[in-house]
This record gives C-alpha cells, sequence and structure tokens, in this order.
C-alpha cells in the first residue's frame, strides 16, 4: 500500500520526498539529503506548447530540470532526434536542457519551425517535456486595392471594411485619423470583433477622408496602416438646394425628408447562426444593427440565465463577453435590436467543447523496497480524452518489463517493489483539441530516520493556549513516531496530547507545567534518532483597567487609562486607536504609560478609542467611547465650513494645459483662505481623485497643467479655518492627446538573486505618465569593460526582467527605456548593476594571534584575492570560543563568540577573554550571499591573571581569647593560587586601629582558628587571594572575642608577644561616664558651629579631609592607544569607617551608607567593560586595604561614638 509521506507547515526546507505532489519545485532542498540520496529527474521549467518566436531575435527553447545525479538533456526534433553538434548555430546552456539558436548572426528562424521535445535523464529514471511547437511570428503588409468613395445618404447604414492582412498571432486592430487619434465610438458607430467599423445610421459629422484601419503586430512590435477611407455624407437639406438650383420655379421638387427605420442586423446575418468555444477560454458573441433611430441591443439565454458572476457587457451592450466558459454555459443566446418602431433578433447557438483538464494528475511516489503503490492519471474533456502511459519516455508496451508493475487503465499498480523499480512515467491524456502530459516518478529508497527539526528548539506559548511542538523527519520505509518529556520519561499518550502525521505534538491546552524538555524519537527498521525540543509557558497579558466610556464639553480635556500585567519575560508594547485607525497626528494627543490624554478637544475627537497590547506571543485590546458635547450655550456667531464652489466651467482648451474658473459657495461667516482643485483620470483610474494645485481664496480662476492621454475632470473644495468644504461637481471631462512618453522609469537596478542571473528592476511609470495607450519598456544590457554589443528586449508594462545565463558578479551596464504606441522616450541613462553573487571560494590565511594580557588579544589575517569573494566584499567574520580552563583542566559547553569587523580590514582585537584559559579561532570572508570556508582553528592561550575575591569569609566560634575563619575558594581564580593573605588589627573604644596583623596561608587550606587574642575586643579581617600575577580582590569581616563575666584579664597578642595583666572595666567607672558625657556635648557644640559655617558658605571638616585624602581608586584610566585597559586594585590605607556592625550570621556584609559623610566621596566599584566605557556600581561599596598603626580617623558622629560603646 502507497505510504504517504505529511509535511510540516513550519519546515520549508523539507524536501521533494516528503510528498508527493509536485508543487515542491518552489521548496529548497534539503542539502544534506541531496548529498546522499538519488532522485528521478524533474521537469522544472519549459516553453510553452504553442511557442510564436520573434523572427529578430535569437531563438531560446527552455527546458529545465533537477535530480540526483544531475541529469543529461537530448532534443528531438519532428519527431526524431535533434543532434546540435552537427548546426552551428544551437548551442544549449551549461548543466540545463535549454537550447539557443542564434538567429541573429545569420540564422533563419523559419528554418527552426516545427516541434521539439525535450529529455532530461540520469540513473533512476527520464523525464520528457511537452512537445513545443516553434512558429516565427508574422506581420505581412497590407494588400495594395483602390479604395473608391463612400457617398452615403443621411440616415443609412454604413460598414467600412479593415480586412487586415493575416498574421501570426493575429493582430490588434483600431481606427485612428490622420492626426494619430482614435476615432470617437457609440451607440451609433462602433468597432466589431472582425475590425470592420459599422454605422447604424449616418450623421452629417461622420463626412471626413481619413478613416484609417491600423493593425498592430505586437510580437514584432509593428503597426501597419491601411489607405484612409473617404465618407461623405449627404444631407436631405444640401440634396434639395442641388435640385432647386436645376428646375425652374414652375418646378414641383423636393427630395423626400430622412426617414426613420426599424432595425436591421448587419451582422450577424441571418437569423440563427452557431458558435463553438472551449472549456475556460473566454466567450464573445456579437450583434451589430442598422436602424434609425439608432437601436439599442439586449441579450437573453433562452431556458436561463446568464451567468451573473462572469458576464460583463462591451461595445456598447454589442458584445457579450463571458468569461471561463464551461459546458453548462452552452445553449442557444438570443440578442435583440430595438428602436421605436420595431426589433429583430438572432439566436446563435453556443457548443462548449474541452481540451484534456485533470481531475487527479500523477504524483511523485517515494516507497521503500516491498512496499506497493499506484499512480493514477484521470482527465476529463469533450469528448473525452484518451489515456496513454509511458515509462522513461517510452511508450509502456514497449518498455522494458517490470514484474512488479500493472498497468490498468488510468492506473498503474505497483506490487512489492525493489530498486530497480525507479522510473519516471508519463502520463498522456488527449483529444481533438489539445493534450495534457505530466511526469510523476517512482523512487525506491532505503534510509534510516532523519530528524529535520533543529535541535534544542525552544518554543514559548501564553497559558491555556495550543503549544505545537515540531519533528520534521524523513526515513523510508516511514518511521514511526513517538514523543517523551523529560530525560527519563515514559511515552506521552492520552487524551491531552494530539500526535499528527507530519511528527508535531499539539498540547491543545498548555498549562505551566507543561514546562520542560521534550523528546521526538524516530524509528523504523533501518535504525533510530532522537531530538530534544523545549517549552516555555508564559503568564498572559491582560488589561487589568480598561479604558472607559467618557463623555467630555468641547475644549475641554479628557484621559483614558489602560493599565495592563503581563509576563515579566515579555516585552509588551501599547498602541492606540481612533476608529481603528492610527492616531491623528496632532500634539493634543498625548500618549503616556499607561493612559493617554486628549487636549483642547474638539469635535472631530469623537470617536472610539482602542488600546492594543502587543506582545511577541500574544494581544489584548480594550475600547471606549469618547463623545464631545457642545459647551453651554452662549450668545456667539455661527461659524462653519463654506459651502462646496459651483459652475465649474472650462475653456482655453490646448493640449498640455486648460483652464478651470468657478464660483465661490457661501463663506459661513469665516472667509475662504483657500482652494484646493483636484482631478479624476477616467481614463486610468475612474473614481478616484487626485490633488492637482491649490490657489489663494481671493482667485476663482486657474491655469492648470496637463498630461496626455488623460481623461480629465476636475472639482474644488473651498477651505477656512474652521476646515474643507464638500467638493464641488465635477466639470465636464476633457480628454487630452496621446504622445510618446516623457520620461523614463526610475530607480533601475541590477542586483542577481542567484550566481547566474541579473535581476533587473525599476519602478513602472504611473497611469497618465504612460502618455498613451501600449506602455512597454525596452531593457538594455550589456556586460561593463567588455567590447559587447546592447542586448534589448521589449516587455509588457512589469516592474521587473531576469537575464539568466550570466557569469557570477560581474559588472553590467543597464538601460531601462519607456515606449508606446506613439513611439519612445528620452534615451535613458545608464546605471550599473552587478550579476548574482556566490559564496566565497577560499579561507583568509595566515592567521596569526598576539596576545595582549589576560582578556585582551589581537588577531591578524591576510586579505582574499577580491576575485576569489565573487559579491560584494562585506568584511571577516571571527568566530573565537573557549577551550578550557587551564587551572581546572575542565571542559564546559562550547559558546562560541562571533565578532564582525567591516570592509576589507585585516585585523582585529578580541576582547573579554577569561585569564588562563585556552581558546580556539577562525575566520570567514564575508559577502553579500554568506560566509566563505572557514580557516583552519587557530589555537592560542591566556597567560595568568589576578583572582577574584574569595567566595565568602565567615568567623565562627568566638571565644575569650580565639575565632574560627572559614573561607571559599575564589569563584575565578585565573591562575594558579599560590596563597591567601590574611590581614586583621584590633579596634578600640575610640575607633582607633590597633596594630596590622598579617598571616600568609597554604592555597590548599579553607579555615583557619586564631589564638592569643584579647578578650570582649573587636578586630577587623582582611582576607585575599593571590596568583603569581599578583593579589585579587579582598573581602572584609568583623568580629568580636566574647567577654569574661568575672573581670579576669585574659592573654592577648599584642604586635605578635603574649603578655598577662589584670584590667578593670572602665565602661562601669564614674569617672568615664563623665568624661564621655562631656565628649558628647562638646561634639554637640562643633556641629552647631558647622552648621552655622555650613550656612555661611564654610567647609565641613570632613569635606577638608575628603579634599586632601582623595581616594586614589576613583582616579580616570590613563588612555592609552585605544586598546582595552585593565582594572586593578591599589594599595589604600584609609582609615576604618565608623559604626560598621557584625551582622548576625558572621558573614561578608556590604558596608552602609550612613556612617559620615565622607561615605559620600568613596566606595564607588569602577569597572571597564569590554569596550573600556566605565561602568559605575552604588549599590555596594569596596573596602581599602586597613591603616598601618593606630592613625585615627575623622571625628565620629555622636551617633556612632555611641553605637561603638562595648
Amino acid at each position: 500500500m502507497m505510504k504517504k509521506k505529511s509535511i510540516p507547515a513550519s519546515k520549508p526546507f523539507l524536501i521533494l520526498f516528503l510528498c508527493q505532489i509536485i508543487s515542491a519545485l518552489d521548496v529548497p532542498l534539503d542539502s544534506k539529503l541531496l548529498e546522499e540520496l538519488s532522485q528521478p529527474p524533474t521537469i522544472t521549467h519549459q516553453s510553452p506548447k504553442d511557442y510564436i518566436v520573434d523572427p529578430r531575435e535569437n531563438i531560446v527553447i527552455q527546458c529545465e530540470a533537477k535530480g540526483k545525479p544531475p541529469p543529461s538533456f537530448s532534443w528531438t526534433r519532428n519527431g526524431t532526434h535533434f543532434d546540435i553538434d552537427k548546426d552551428a548555430q544551437v548551442t544549449m546552456k551549461p548543466n540545463s536542457g535549454t537550447l539557443v539558436i542564434n538567429i541573429m548572426n545569420g540564422g533563419k528562424a523559419e528554418a527552426y519551425e516545427g516541434v521539439y521535445q525535450c529529455t532530461a535523464r540520469n540513473e533512476r529514471g527520464a523525464a520528457i517535456s511537452n512537445n513545443i511547437v516553434i512558429r516565427p511570428s508574422r506581420s505581412p503588409l497590407w494588400t495594395k486595392e483602390k479604395l473608391e468613395p463612400h457617398h452615403v445618404r443621411e440616415g443609412d447604414s454604413l460598414v467600412l471594411h479593415c480586412r487586415p492582412p493575416v498574421g501570426l498571432p493575429p493582430p490588434i486592430i483600431f481606427w485612428m485619423d490622420n492626426a494619430f487619434q482614435r476615432l470617437p465610438q457609440s451607440e451609433r458607430v462602433s468597432q466589431g470583433l472582425n475590425g470592420d467599423l459599422y454605422f447604424s445610421n449616418v450623421q452629417p459629422e461622420d463626412t471626413r477622408e481619413d478613416y484609417i484601419c491600423y493593425a498592430r503586430f505586437n510580437h514584432t512590435q509593428t503597426i501597419q496602416q491601411k489607405q484612409p477611407i473617404s465618407v461623405k455624407v449627404f444631407s436631405m437639406d444640401s440634396l434639395n438646394d442641388t435640385i432647386a438650383a436645376n428646375l425652374s420655379d414652375t418646378d414641383i421638387y423636393g427630395a423626400k425628408p430622412v426617414t426613420e427605420r426599424q432595425p436591421v442586423l448587419l451582422t450577424p446575418t441571418g437569423s440563427t447562426s452557431t458558435k463553438v468555444e472551449l472549456r475556460g477560454n473566454v466567450l464573445l458573441l456579437e450583434c451589430i444593427a442598422a436602424g434609425l433611430p439608432t437601436p439599442v441591443i439586449r441579450w437573453i439565454k433562452e431556458g436561463g440565465e446568464l451567468p451573473s458572476n462572469r458576464t460583463f457587457f462591451e461595445n456598447f451592450k454589442k458584445t457579450l463577453k463571458i468569461i471561463d466558459v464551461s459546458e453548462a454555459d452552452s445553449g442557444n443566446y438570443k440578442c435583440i435590436a430595438r428602436n421605436t418602431l420595431g426589433s429583430v433578433h438572432h439566436v446563435i447557438s453556443v457548443t462548449v467543447k474541452a481540451a484534456p483538464y485533470w481531475i487527479t494528475a500523477p504524483r511523485n511516489l517515494v516507497l521503500s523496497p516491498g512496499e506497493d503503490g499506484t499512480l493514477i492519471c484521470r482527465a476529463n474533456g469533450n469528448p473525452k480524452p484518451s489515456i496513454s502511459w509511458l515509462a522513461n519516455g517510452v511508450p509502456i508496451a514497449i518498455a522494458p518489463e517490470d514484474p512488479s508493475r500493472k498497468v490498468d487503465g488510468d492506473t498503474i499498480i505497483f506490487s512489492h517493489v525493489q530498486e530497480r523499480s525507479s522510473a519516471v512515467y508519463q502520463c498522456n491524456a488527449s483529444n481533438e483539441y489539445g493534450y495534457l502530459l505530466a511526469n510523476a516518478f517512482v523512487n525506491v529508497l532505503a534510509e534510516p530516520p532523519r530528524i529535520l527539526t533543529p535541535a534544542n528548539k525552544l518554543y514559548q506559548v501564553i497559558a491555556d493556549s495550543p503549544a505545537l511542538l515540531d519533528c520534521a523527519y524523513f526515513g523510508s520505509p516511514k518511521p514511526e513516531i513517538e514523543w517523551f518529556k523529560g530525560v527519563k520519561g515514559s511515552i506521552l499518550r492520552g487524551n491531552e496530547y494530539v500526535f499528527h502525521d507530519n511528527g508535531t505534538l499539539e498540547i491543545p491546552v498548555a498549562q505551566k507545567d507543561s514546562t520542560g524538555t521534550y523528546t521526538c524519537v524516530a524509528r523504523n527498521e533501518l535504525g533510530k534518532i532522537q531530538n530534544e525540543v523545549h517549552l516555555e509557558i508564559k503568564d498572559p497579558t491582560m488589561i487589568i483597567k480598561q479604558p472607559e466610556y467618557k463623555v467630555v464639553q468641547r475644549y475641554g480635556q479628557v484621559s483614558f487609562e489602560c493599565i495592563i500585567k503581563h509576563d515579566s519575560t515579555l516585552l509588551p508594547t501599547v498602541i492606540w486607536l481612533k476608529d481603528n485607525d492610527e492616531l491623528p497626528d496632532d500634539e493634543r494627543f498625548l500618549v503616556g504609560k499607561d493612559n493617554l490624554t486628549i487636549m483642547n478637544v474638539t469635535d472631530k475627537d469623537d470617536g472610539t478609542y482602542t488600546c492594543i497590547v502587543n506582545t511577541t506571543l500574544d494581544s489584548v485590546s480594550a475600547s471606549a467611547v469618547l463623545t464631545v458635547v457642545a459647551a453651554p450655550p452662549t450668545p456667539a456667531i455661527i461659524y462653519a465650513r463654506p459651502n462646496p464652489p459651483f459652475d465649474l466651467e472650462l475653456t482655453g482648451q490646448l493640449e498640455r494645459s486648460i483652464e478651470l474658473s468657478w464660483i465661490p459657495g457661501d463663506e459661513n461667516n469665516s472667509p475662504i483662505t483657500h482652494f484646493v482643485i483636484e482631478y479624476e483620470d477616467g481614463l486610468h483610474e475612474p473614481g478616484v481623485w487626485h490633488y492637482q494645485t491649490e490657489v489663494p481664496g481671493t482667485q476663482t480662476t486657474v491655469q492648470l497643467k496637463l498630461s496626455p492621454y488623460v481623461n480629465y475632470s476636475f472639482r474644488v473644495v473651498a477651505v477656512n479655518k474652521i476646515g474643507r468644504s464638500q467638493p464641488s461637481e465635477p466639470s465636464e471631462q476633457y480628454l487630452t492627446k496621446s504622445a510618446s512618453p516623457d520620461e523614463n522609469p526610475a530607480n533601475v537596478q541590477g542586483i542577481g538573486s542567484e550566481p547566474d542571473n541579473l535581476v533587473i528592476t525599476w519602478e513602472s511609470l504611473k497611469g497618465f505618465q504612460s502618455n498613451g495607450p501600449g506602455l512597454q519598456y525596452k531593457v538594455s544590457w550589456r556586460q561593463k569593460d567588455v567590447d559587447d554589443e546592447w542586448t534589448s528586449v521589449i516587455v509588457a508594462n512589469v516592474s521587473k526582467y531576469i537575464v539568466s545565463g550570466t557569469p557570477t558578479f560581474v559588472p553590467y551596464e543597464i538601460k531601462v527605456q519607456a515606449l508606446n504606441d506613439l513611439g519612445y522616450a528620452p534615451e535613458p541613462s545608464e546605471v550599473i548593476g552587478h550579476s548574482g553573487e556566490d559564496l566565497p571560494m577560499v579561507a583568509p590565511g595566515n592567521v596569526q594571534v598576539h596576545v595582549i594580557n589576560s582578556t585582551l588579544a589581537k588577531v591578524h589575517w591576510d586579505p582574499v584575492p577580491l576575485k576569489t569573494v565573487r559579491g560584494h566584499l562585506q568584511g571577516y567574520k571571527v568566530y573565537y570560543w573557549k577551550v578550557q580552563s587551564l587551572s581546572r583542566r575542565s571542559r564546559r559547553h562550547v559558546e562560541k563568540k562571533i565578532l564582525t569587523f567591516r570592509g576589507n580590514k585585516t585585523f582585529g582585537m578580541l576582547p573579554g577573554l577569561e585569564p588562563y584559559s585556552s581558546y580556539k579561532l577562525n575566520v570567514r570572508v564575508v559577502n553579500g550571499k554568506g560566509e566563505g570556508p572557514a580557516s583552519p582553528d587557530k589555537v592560542f592561550k591566556t597567560p595568568e591573571g589576578v583572582p577574584s575575591s574569595p567566595s565568602y569569609l565567615k568567623i565562627t566560634n568566638p571565644t575569650l581569647d580565639s575565632l574560627t575563619l572559614e573561607w571559599g575558594s575564589p569563584t575565578h581564580p585565573n591562575g594558579v593560587l599560590t596563597s591567601y593573605i590574611l590581614k586583621f588589627q584590633p579596634i578600640n573604644n575610640t575607633h582607633e586601629l590597633g596594630p596590622l596583623v598579617e598571616i600568609r596561608i597554604p592555597a590548599n587550606e579553607s579555615s583557619l582558628i586564631l589564638k592569643n587574642l584579647n578578650y570582649s575586643t573587636r578586630y577587623k579581617f582582611y582576607f585575599n587571594a593571590q596568583t603569581s600575577v599578583g593579589s585579587g580582590s579582598q573581602i572584609t569581616e568583623e568580629a568580636v572575642t566574647i567577654m569574661d563575666e568575672a573581670g579576669i584579664l585574659h592573654p592577648a597578642v599584642v604586635a605578635g608577644k603574649a603578655m598577662a595583666s589584670r584590667q578593670v572595666d572602665i565602661a562601669t567607672q564614674g569617672w568615664f561616664i563623665g568624661l564621655m558625657c562631656a565628649v558628647a556635648l562638646l561634639i554637640l557644640i562643633l556641629l552647631i558651629v558647622c552648621f552655622i559655617r555650613r550656612n555661611k558658605g564654610g567647609k565641613y571638616p570632613v569635606k577638608e579631609k575628603e579634599d586632601a585624602h582623595a581616594d586614589p581608586e576613583i582616579q580616570p584610566m590613563k588612555e592609552d592607544d585605544g586598546t582595552f585597559g585593565e582594572y586593578s586594585d591599589a594599595e589604600d590605607h584609609k582609615p576604618l569607617k565608623k559604626g560598621s556592625r557584625t551582622p548576625s550570621d558572621r558573614t561578608v556584609k556590604k558596608e552602609d551608607s550612613d556612617d559620615s559623610l565622607v561615605d559620600y566621596g568613596e566606595g564607588v566599584n569602577g569597572q571597564f567593560n569590554e569596550d573600556g566605557s566605565f561602568i559605575g556600581q552604588y549599590s555596594g561599596k569596596k573596602e581599602k586595604e586597613p591603616a598601618e598603626g593606630n592613625e585615627s580617623s575623622e571625628a565620629p558622629s555622636p551617633v556612632n561614638a555611641m553605637n561603638s560603646f562595648v
């Protein structure tokens, strides 16, 4: 049984083998599969069946095909092999089956008339093209004939015969005068389908000597002209005057007056006729009648209705047009010509036949060995078409036998196929009106499963919405798909999941617990493969406070709120609309973060206002209505918009100008400031009004410039301070004469979309810019700096032309010239374009790396030769990644970084490197098509740097004379740790610092017990790590030893020597309490004096100390040569801050910023990012190195002084 292949809609890169229809021609094939899988040939492009060529230009017969291996091509002509090698005028394009027949160098197009067919063949089969009938176009001259003048009596009918020469294809007929102006047509005078000019009745104004029939042959761009025909109409008054001049007064004379006549059909003749038309074509039926008054034509279908959506009336209802006819349109159509004297009718019996058309076209089959399948070819037509099969271009009856194949009419049945069963089959459906030919291949493959969805793809979905997780796959036999959640999850089953044939897993209602990793497993008898994707569920966006209905007085102010709640990981955007359109461009509308405010409200602000909130995943909206009401009535003059102008008149008609005048309407108490003149082009854009010009309000006439070939109507709008009036009634129409174009297309460009083509584009002229009918473009090109002639082609009114078969990325000179039926535009200017780019061919060489410091390196490379770039050089990309840390010797997930250097640069800086690490890099050249091959990976290493601070420092187990210190190694050692440095010093009751003790600790230690400390004493600790480069950042901590309640003196460490003494607790002594009170009073007096001095412009003493002891770390970095600077800690002996407290858990705590005014001048950590810019972090302050000795810091505040008492 045939295995169906499914295509996930989200994967445009799936290959043709995943489907059974040939529509995959527009889908790019997966490159990896193409390298491994064979494919029979498929015709991708061919010339039309009936191919009429210009005999003056080279004949190009298209035949393009694809397959694996690439197919070879051959041709037949008139049923026999066409040996192109024996004809010097015929060449075949490389890697293509397209033939080019050189006519421009002496060949004759007539010699190559015939029926051509292309065959594309590889080891898997052969595909064939349609029979392509080549015929050169013909535009023969008019046969010479002597045309007698037509003398017609007023009121009689008249037919002027055109009888154009027979051309290929048939010409387009039109009637013009000597001034190349189209003759006006009406219900009375019109052109028939055969090109003749019919007069239902002639009038004196029909007299003229230049009725000229023109035949335009589009393929050869030529127009043939018939000799002018003269028509003389005799009126009854002039005939009576002639008779009276030749008779005596006694004679009785007088011609009969113009008599009215009932209708008579001029075409078709008789009462009935027949017509046969093909299905899908346009049915044209025509009835033209003579009579006076002019008859009116009406059409009916006997026994039925005319199809309402496909029926059109043309040529003043003399022609009935039905598009896309079908067998149901067969029947009798009656035309009725009627005037006041009677009527006449004609019945046309229409029969609709049909060339073959597809019901089921054969579709490609991809089967596994041993599988079954069918090819079905069903077509219909009138008469019923016959079906015939071919295998690899040979009638199946004489094709090599295949035991797995059985032909049953319009079906081929395949049973238990083998790899040798691969072939291309052709189905031919034909009847007397045409044929259909379709290629469909059977490709027998045995392939293990492949998953084409990218690995680790992330899907983000709003909660309570469907989630679709793709698992695009390929395999033969068709793999079975299973889904798992989590690393060791069980297979997903149940109603909460939907499993699609294309491998997609659907979660109809995704919840928060749906978040996670999902694994797709594809297996068949040849193997198994799996792929992981990730799903994140986001909170929905909501409007928690919606805009509300508002009523506001004119000239007031109003505000709408729109407060939202959204997922923290999504960035919302808020848009306000008025009446489902953008807000007016008016400064009165103020859009805030969560509101819209309208100032000075006017009547035109009345309407519905909508708040729309969009994220990348969802969108919500809410609306409210604003009603503007009038302010309380006050006696005032009523101002209003002016009334529309009227009585428009056109005078002074010229080819390129005309004068328009009008009468203004009522001003309504507000003077008219200006008039706006608009025009309508009834020929090209009926019903669309365009701005023409404007004039001051005191002016009521204007001279307007006109363009050729435009049917103008004008209208005028009056404007005052209140607003615009309604437009006036349109003026009468004025049709300007045609002319050749005045200008050429703008914005001409030549940019290749493929390596072997040049896409020439331009901006098409607007309708009125064409200046006449038959707008076309002459596209010319030639390769720059090569002595080539211009190659030109004339195309229809389009804006693009593709030149195929060009060399890769070469400059071309391009020009595009407009032309119409009356001639060419001025010679266009030339522009330079380039054919398509291809990927660069070579990688940069001689890649060298110079390591500048532990975080910065400089890379050099040699530029690639420009000729190997094969495109516009955009620059070079450097890919670099960390292989491993030399200190930890552990690999991690490789995260590649990319730096792009624009232009032809040959060096660049690599910032942000990690010290003491091993890196790799490579360099690639980039053009507009993409990246070239990578250079060989270059390995380099960064030197050691200073380590980061230890990850933590804890002080535990305080006793009378000891403390235990524990620490963690630095997060970033940046090298090999050599040791830890511990410094500590006591702090007395007046916050003075005692002697500093330094201890060096081996790098493999993580704790230390300090003994022989003073009891009830606060200590400050400074701790950092060292590498061979230097010391890293330090962390600090404070701790207190336990106080002995009995007051016994314990051993203490002073300057490294132990001593014993008995000490009295002075904090309980009366003299000490009195002294402290005196100090507090003195400090209060000093603060009052400082406050008075500051109000008089003086400085705090602490400010003076700050100025005298500036922090050396907060100094601008020296800028050397523009490279990235390194940040290093300098030794700083600032005094300890006052009043710092030890946290309860004894962990490191950042200093608070309320100790003293000194804090405002220090404590900002300076860092430089990768581009050398400064980053200030104000939330935490870095401790400085302790001061040696017992230097006193600035005076503490009273609060901190009290807090320091133990």
